[in-house]
């Protein structure tokens, strides 16, 4: 959980807030819901996401539900401070696709005493901790970690597996180009696939 009124009033500080999982989890449904929340307690609300994420909308940041919150997009996290000058929240949706400064900004928000809630993949699709992530995650009070539902096993999922064989770090795609896994289900198809590639080798 996180805390929205801060105990001691002569250290008010701000922080920082991740929301992260795999594909179809949620978290940018639970980052659109808490933004509403705060622009509905009239606080100063600035939302960002990467240029790069044109899936949906440009000027949108749109969750697989179609929820929908007006953003900002940047091509690099050296923009933020620039454009969340004056305000109380900052909201960052895919953050795993900025580059490593996003952390350092992050940090430097929270300190000028600005809530800032981020959303983004903690795994790419091979299973690897994703882009700057884990620094997030570590520098974080806050940590919520939410769950999508194995298309194969219907437990609970946290690897976003990709169906395609691009095997570029960056694919934008939705349930055409990935689907949640569980570890038993990504395990299984990870494994497939090494068996499948030495059996091309032999070939």
């Amino acid at each position: 959980m996180f805390l929205e009124n801060p105990v001691n009033k002569n250290q008010v500080f701000g922080w920082i807030e991740v929301i992260c999982g795999s594909m179809f989890s949620g978290k940018t449904e639970e980052l659109i819901r808490r933004l509403k929340r705060a622009q509905i307690a009239q606080q100063r609300v600035e939302i960002f996401k990467p240029s790069i994420d044109t899936r949906y909308d440009d000027n949108l940041v749109t969750s697989h539900d179609q929820n929908q919150i007006p953003s900002t997009p940047v091509p690099a996290a050296a923009n933020i401070p620039i454009l969340a000058d004056n305000c109380d929240v900052v909201g960052i949706d895919e953050a795993q696709f900025f580059d490593e400064e996003i952390v350092t900004v992050c940090n430097d928000l929270a300190n000028r005493g600005i809530r800032v809630i981020v959303a983004g993949l903690d795994m790419d699709f091979k299973g690897n901790p994703f882009g700057p992530m884990p620094a997030l995650m570590a520098t974080a009070e806050y940590v919520t970690k939410v769950h999508a539902v194995c298309t194969r096993t219907g437990n609970l999922a946290h690897y976003s597996h990709r169906m395609s064989k691009d095997d570029a770090l960056v694919v934008l795609g939705e349930k055409e180009v990935y689907e949640p896994l569980s570890r038993a289900a990504f395990f299984k198809e990870q494994h497939q696939a090494q068996a499948s590639i030495k059996s091309d080798k032999k070939k």
